[in-house]
């Protein structure tokens, strides 16, 4: 067991999988002996691996005396280069690090968390099998790996037996479920069998989504079922077709337009959300232009605006580059485009009831994602229903 007066500390960069990974390795080293801190690194971006590597170095100075371990995407495809800084003993590879063995813990197949939090968060499946040329995630993750029904179940109810209320998938190519299991199932089949497993369940989402991916069977839970949140996050990456193509995305603009579209009609409440990628190779002003005007024609209130940077070993690093001063400056054009949409959509929820989920820091969400401040003492966990008066500091109250 970790030592009185030690507690285990990881520190998490990136997604919601890596969160989620997270939680498990800190459940893991509860039963471990020793003292270990871990940095759960992350490498979709190059300021995400500066990050990383300032991670380390901050969690050293503030543990001097325990073992250091890197994990995660940037430690794994840069193993070298994270086992050569003076503050690490020990870099563990993405296929290693869900393993008890690799943290000396006892096998405790689909322990609950050691923390909990009103939101649990089920990684279904890792890895990728698509080749976005931007992309370095699948040097990093590997081929995509499916988590059987079962096991997915099993997590599930470990989170529910204490106290989640909500449940986020997660994973790398959530809608790429499936593929790689017997017969092939569908990322709506997972969603359709934990529904059923699960009938008092309040609140099930989903995280970032390709579009191309989502069938009808997954397109009628979404707009259909009502435990399923409307809250729509879409890998876009960008609104230009040109741009599109030597990402090699699988959409164009006017298919993603014309998914928002039909979600919207079927269920009006559903916020869109989506990943925007800013100054891509090649990038001229008019593509940009047609990157802003996204905003408007898919209604994104959510947005994740990511300025572009090069990822050596990836095609888009080889094409030619945008000035990083221009990739900066359409990033902010982006996130002031996004913040005013979103701005508007609030407006449209006052006065209107919603369920709020209620968490630790006095703030909560309702099904759409949209931020509430929460009356004095509301207790964290709970799901409430609220009647914003007013939106303040971009939340509502």
């Amino acid at each position: 067991m970790t030592e009185p007066g030690f507690p285990e500390t990881v520190v998490t960069l990136g997604c919601r999988l890596n969160l989620a990974e997270s939680e498990t390795i800190r459940t893991m080293l509860a039963g471990a002996p020793g003292h270990t801190v871990v940095v759960n690194s992350c490498a979709v971006t190059g300021e995400a691996v500066r990050q990383s590597r300032r991670a380390v170095r901050r969690l050293r100075r503030d543990n001097p005396d325990a073992r250091l371990i890197v994990t995660g995407c940037a430690a794994t495809i840069d193993p070298a280069g994270f086992g050569a800084m003076p503050e690490v003993d020990a870099v563990v590879l993405n296929p290693a690090k869900m393993m008890p063995q690799t943290w000396q813990a006892p096998a405790r197949p689909n322990a609950a968390p050691s923390v909990h939090h009103t939101r649990a968060f089920v990684p279904v499946q890792t890895g990728c099998d698509h080749a976005c040329t931007f992309c370095i995630i699948p040097a990093g993750r590997g081929a995509s790996v499916s988590s059987p029904i079962a096991d997915v179940i099993r997590r599930i109810d470990a989170h529910l037996a204490h106290g989640a209320c909500e449940v986020v998938l997660t994973g790398v190519d959530v809608t790429g479920w499936g593929a790689d299991l017997p017969g092939a199932p569908r990322f709506g089949d997972l969603v359709a069998a934990i529904l059923l497993a699960f009938p008092a369940l309040p609140r099930l989402r989903l995280s970032s989504l390709d579009g191309v991916e989502i069938d009808e069977h997954l397109f009628e839970i979404l707009t259909a079922e009502r435990r399923v949140m409307p809250h729509v996050h879409l890998s876009l990456q960008s609104g230009d077709d040109m741009v599109l193509k030597r990402m090699k995305r699988r959409h164009s603009r006017a298919q993603a337009v014309d998914l928002v579209e039909r979600l919207i009609a079927r269920r009006p409440d559903i916020a869109i959300g989506a990943d925007l990628i800013a100054g891509f190779p090649t990038e001229t002003d008019a593509m940009h232009a047609n990157n802003l005007s996204l905003i408007a024609a898919a209604r994104i209130v959510h947005g994740h605006i990511f300025p572009y940077s090069p990822r050596p070993g990836t095609p888009a690093a080889r094409m030619p580059q945008v000035d990083p001063v221009i990739v900066r400056a359409r990033a902010a054009q982006l996130r002031a485009r996004v913040a005013q949409a979103r701005a508007g959509w609030l407006q449209t929820l006052v006065g209107s009831p919603r369920e709020v989920l209620a968490e630790r820091d006095g703030t909560g969400h309702s099904g759409e994602f949209a931020g509430y401040r929460l009356p004095t003492g509301t207790i964290a966990g709970q799901l409430v229903t609220l009647t914003p008066t007013t939106v303040s500091e971009g939340l509502l109250a």
